[in-house]
């Protein structure tokens, strides 16, 4: 049996869907942190075992972002193009 084309409406609405579902991320910054690796790093291993918010994964993105446009900065007032690891320890 042949499948059936899809309709021009069934597309059309898929792509104005995805449209309002990109503007709602255009918002938000990107994620630059692995979620599951970083929740078990701050849950800890030893005898005492911390919850983790959901809103910390959020603050420790925006210090990431923060580090890497302090780097940014850095390497460009040294008159540089390459990122260096001590721009980011400074």
């Amino acid at each position: 049996m042949a499948k059936k084309k899809a309709t021009k409406k069934k597309a059309t609405a898929k792509k104005s869907s995805a449209k309002k579902s990109t503007a709602k991320r255009s918002s938000r910054k990107e994620v630059l942190v692995v979620g599951s690796k970083t929740k078990i790093a701050l849950k800890g291993s030893g005898k005492v075992t911390y919850n983790v918010s959901s809103d910390t994964l959020e603050a420790i993105n925006e210090l990431v972002y923060q580090a890497v446009e302090q780097a940014q900065k850095r390497c460009a007032a040294n008159g540089r193009k390459t990122i260096r690891p001590y721009d980011i320890l400074a």
